[in-house]
């Protein structure tokens, strides 16, 4: 599995990342039977839906060390994996208390660099070097409730499904930067938007 996720997230990651990781899951497994965080199919492949699929995202990242911020982190995917194997720190934004609350005290047991916010995006203040979200909003919406929250440099890495393609054409009639469309390497149906340099086009 190490070398599973070393693939997908383009650098090494260590043991100590692993037992994060598995702890990470134990506690997921757990909080699911309290609330509806993932689906209940999904458990069964946890790692390569959830896990390997949140890491690779890490490939995309600007420079070690860089600030991300999960927008609408729900169960703490990407955001609670991406914590567990950079260097840098992460913002999980989640809006729902009882999702939060989960998220605080996952933070806590794992003893990651991150920290809750129970927040919608729209709301926060702050820049990021780095902007995820997971089923989230539509790329264009998406983009209206949390460019605030970008500067000129920031790196949006954005896991998206089978409407990645047509996601990024509605945005493009609003938004202009350059974006690249990236092959999941969990699913062969998904796909994962980069974009930086993203500014409203002027009317």
């Amino acid at each position: 599995m190490i070398d599973c996720l070393s693939a997908a997230a383009g650098w090494p990651v260590s043991r100590e990342t692993l037992d994060r990781l598995e702890a990470y899951i134990g506690l997921l497994r757990d909080e699911a039977k309290r609330q509806n965080l993932i689906s209940v199919s999904s458990l069964d492949n946890i790692w390569n839906r959830h896990i390997v699929d949140s890491a690779q995202l890490v490939r995309f990242e600007p420079f070690p060390g860089a600030a991300w911020a999960d927008l609408g982190a729900g169960a703490g995917l990407p955001g609670i994996v991406i914590a567990c194997v950079v260097d840098g720190p992460v913002t999980l934004v989640e809006p729902r208390r009882l999702r939060a609350d989960f998220l605080h005290r996952a933070v806590k047991e794992l003893r990651l660099d991150a920290v809750v916010l129970q927040s919608k995006a729209e709301a926060l203040r702050g820049c990021y070097d780095v902007i995820t979200a997971r089923a989230v909003a539509p790329l264009e919406r998406l983009l209206k409730i949390s460019h605030h929250l970008s500067t000129g440099k920031t790196v949006w890495i954005l896991p998206k499904g089978l409407r990645a393609v047509s996601e990024l054409a509605d945005a493009q009639k609003t938004w202009q930067g350059v974006f690249h469309v990236e092959r999941s390497v969990t699913d062969e149906a998904s796909r994962i938007i980069v974009a930086t340099g993203v500014r409203a086009r002027s009317l």
